[in-house]
């Protein structure tokens, strides 16, 4: 494979300080929490009401004065080193942990919406695997639509931050001294060069490798599969989160719709379809076991009993309870034709979360100097084999503000020009790009899903290596070529971790587990 996929030529270069690629919650707040005499470029790909922080309904996990006396960080970090199944970082847990209050209070200087009780203080609600009650929201459940558009909105207002649309990131640009910049394509296919010695990449996860997902189109890997091109470490790819509970009808764009936890921590419980609480027996949290626990279990119950789905029954709470604490369920379900104050909602497990990614330090810096990674790109060890609910957007908090803070102490070097055209490549011919999408997307939701096995795992790798040999020295001069090879790369490196891990973990279940 070619170090640089596209063929450029000369091509006109943009000089900065900071290139951020992504702008969702990871890439918009680390921007932010740089000094405002730091120039810096973020560069989205689809804008900025396509990234997954905008789908984020759940909220953010942090432990705040106002409740130490129910919680503390110790029971915070406990909790996520249960549900990460013993393979978090401690380290980065305890500094995810410790540093939350702080961001939560740079959130609420930056004007974000926190929900409130009567009283005025911030309202604190529980979700699946959590003990105590630790979690904040915005507008019931759409915490990650609030505190993306404030954040969005701020980041206009700043004089040293630029915003650009419809930059899709093709390559990381690296020299001798390390990170030098990136190349993208912009909305008509034409080659750009930003130029910056920091690169940061935010471009979130790698949801569309899967049949099934919450995530948006967009989430294609794109910036995984750059960081590796570029020689990044990669670290825990075999871990993929599935959601147990997304409405079992996509929208037009086949996304899932997720049906928060939170319906669960408000007192929802799944049900078969003869009616039983099926996790009462599976599990002494039940219905708020860890998320690997119940995405298990709901397949199991499906297998059994031969249904296509389960169903959550939230209907024990008053309509104007559930109009208020959840109204984007509410209106989305009421839009399907699904009353949830009256009737169960159906419900099966879908692809939601990458817990993998570039391997980052506690300062989010990745074995490449100057190349940082945020967010769910990044893989910084705090949620190990299985991420603990609403740990995500806290994570991109706090490591992001440490990337920033690491940045302004080290920025003392101009970027690096280096030479990134290649020689041109062959024709792709008659390659159909959609019908590889199509059957990758398949073979890893059959073969590599939420059950696996070495037989499957092997085959799908053989298709893929199959499928990556043909792009060779191809020339890709299209977002959907490179986007396409970003996600057969990145599902090599699902497939590779997932068969040398033996046994079972976390979300890494195996129905061979080697004893």
């Amino acid at each position: 494979m070619k170090r640089y996929l596209y063929h450029a030529g000369q091509v006109a270069r943009t000089d900065t300080d900071v290139i951020i690629v992504g702008s969702g919650i990871a890439g918009l707040y680390t921007a932010l929490c740089l000094p405002q005499s730091i120039r810096c470029t973020i560069l989205n790909k689809a804008g900025i009401e396509n990234s997954s922080s905008m789908y984020a309904q759940g909220g953010i996990a942090a432990v705040l004065d106002i409740n130490k006396i129910m919680d503390d960080t110790r029971q915070h970090l406990e909790d996520t080193l249960v549900a990460g199944a013993g393979l978090c970082d401690e380290k980065a847990v305890s500094v995810l942990v410790q540093e939350g209050q702080a961001n939560i209070e740079q959130l609420i200087s930056l004007g974000v919406p926190f929900d409130r009780r009567q009283d005025g203080d911030l309202l604190m609600t529980r979700e699946g695997g959590h003990g105590k009650n630790r979690i904040l929201h915005c507008g019931g459940d759409a915490t990650g639509l609030g505190i993306t558009n404030q954040l969005y909105a701020v980041a206009l207002e700043r004089e040293n931050i630029t915003i650009l649309d419809q930059c899709f990131l093709v390559d990381i640009l690296t020299g001798e001294n390390g990170a030098a910049g990136v190349l993208v394509l912009d909305e008509k296919n034409k080659p750009q060069y930003f130029s910056a010695s920091k690169v940061i990449i935010a471009t979130g996860g790698t949801g569309n490798i899967y049949r099934n997902s919450t995530n948006p189109a967009c989430s294609t890997g794109d910036g995984i599969a750059a960081a590796k091109r570029a020689g990044a470490e990669l670290k825990d790819m075999e871990f993929v989160q599935f959601h147990p509970t997304a409405l079992i009808y996509p929208n037009e764009n086949g996304r899932f719709f997720l049906i928060s936890e939170a319906l669960r921590g408000e007192g929802a419980i799944l049900r078969n379809r003869r009616g039983e609480a099926f996790m009462q027996d599976i599990h002494p949290l039940k219905d708020l076991a860890p998320r690997d626990i119940v995405a298990r279990a709901i397949v199991r119950e499906m297998k059994k009993c031969d249904i296509p789905c389960v169903y959550l029954d939230i209907t024990a709470r008053p309509r104007s309870f559930l109009e208020k604490r959840f109204p984007t369920i509410y209106t989305e379900c009421m839009r399907r034709g699904i009353d949830i104050a009256r009737h169960w909602i159906p419900v099966f497990p879908v692809q939601h979360y990458f817990m993998g990614g570039i391997k980052t330090d506690l300062n989010a810096c990745t074995n490449i100097p100057g190349l940082y990674a945020c967010g769910e790109s990044a893989c910084t060890g705090v949620h190990g084999a299985n991420r603990l609910a609403s740990n995500s957007l806290l994570e991109c908090l706090v490591f992001g503000r440490r990337c920033a803070a690491h940045i302004a102490e080290t920025l003392d070097r101009k970027p690096e020009i280096v030479r990134f055209e290649t020689t041109s490549g062959v024709n792709p011919g008659d390659m159909d790009f959609d019908s590889i999408r199509s059957e990758l997307r398949t073979m890893m939701t059959q073969k590599c899903g939420i059950l696996r096995n070495q037989a499957d795992m092997s085959d799908a790798e053989q298709w893929v290596s199959s499928s990556l040999a043909q792009f060779g020295e191809v020339d890709l001069t299209g977002k959907k070529q490179v986007e396409t090879l970003n996600l057969l790369q990145v599902s090599s490196e699902v497939l590779k971790a997932s068969m040398a891990r033996k046994k079972s973990v976390g979300a890494h279940y195996r129905t061979d587990e080697e004893t």
